[in-house]
């Protein structure tokens, strides 16, 4: 069984950055493409960015690209998300999540479906 468990979140000013960590039980952590995604009030969940699973392989939202940097320690289990130049509509549950095995390519895994294990999430707000 996999867990996954958010952490990291928390209220943040405009222009300000904030670090997320995900660890992950289990040993398959590294062996398999690990994503964020996030989900503001009253809106779908959306794709933030993937990462492959020796984190040489990256892509991000276009929304956050250039702000945000996804990354990972397969030593440590653990997947990161910092955040730099946040802005108010970045406020919402960030959710780390494991590929499914199989499927599509992370250049185009940014679907629900393509990922089978998910955190409980961790709140950010970014105040204006």
């Amino acid at each position: 069984q996999v867990q996954l468990v958010e952490s990291g979140g928390g209220l943040v000013q405009t222009g300000g950055s904030l670090t997320l960590s995900c660890a992950a039980s289990g040993r398959s952590f590294g062996n398999h493409a690990m994503a964020w995604f996030r989900q503001a009030p009253g809106k779908e969940r959306e794709f933030v960015a993937v990462i492959n699973w020796s984190g040489t392989s990256t892509y991000y939202a276009d929304s956050v690209k250039g702000r945000f940097t996804i990354s990972r320690d397969n030593a440590k289990n653990s997947l990161y998300l910092q955040m730099n130049s946040m802005k108010p509509e970045d406020s919402a549950v960030y959710y780390c999540a494991r590929k499914a095995p199989g499927g599509t390519t992370i250049a185009t895994a940014r679907g629900l479906y393509d990922y089978d294990y998910w955190g409980q999430g961790t709140q950010v707000t970014v105040s204006s």
